[in-house]
């Protein structure tokens, strides 16, 4: 599957830097994807997630304090950001410390493992794969932080080589 990861520049701020997964077969970033399956049925948390990014980048940056860790495979930083009332959304994304973040998708969370619910693990597992991803880059020198560790450079297109 094609996609690439971009810069949010319409919810990245002074503190953190908000990047997303725009894949190519959706047409969309999987957050946008995420807020528009979502929204309908559930504004108020939604709003809430949204509420929270807007703390994140502009005033706090990404706390550990509001993600779920260890949302993945060891090491991979997928994580999931909770929304506040009953925390019963997940918005899985991968967390570089306070400055930086990838969002990817999730939605609500009514079983006590993200595996056992086909939405959730799908979300869950897409994080795994772009950790995955990046990390493979970031090891072969293709991708690197850059600006204070608030910026990611380099190849942030995955998939697209394959036709060749």
């Amino acid at each position: 599957m094609k996609y690439k990861i971009i810069k949010d520049i319409n919810l990245s701020g002074r503190k953190c830097s908000i990047y997303s997964i725009f894949v190519e077969e959706y047409g969309r970033t999987l957050f946008e994807k995420f807020v528009e399956d979502n929204f309908p049925n559930y504004p108020d948390d939604i709003q809430t997630i949204l509420d929270r990014l807007e703390v994140i980048a502009h005033e706090v940056g990404a706390r550990k304090s509001f993600f779920k860790e260890y949302e993945g495979k060891p090491g991979d930083l997928v994580c999931a950001l909770y929304d506040t009332p009953g925390r019963r959304f997940r918005l899985y994304c991968i967390r570089y410390g306070t400055m930086l973040i990838v969002l990817g998708s999730g939605g609500l969370k009514n079983v006590s493992t993200w595996q056992e619910d086909p939405n959730i693990r799908e979300a869950a597992e897409w994080m795994i794969k772009v950790s995955g991803d990046i990390y493979q880059r970031q090891k072969d020198k293709e991708i690197w932080f850059a600006n204070d560790d608030m910026d990611m450079e380099g190849d942030l297109k995955f998939g697209y080589d394959e036709e060749r």
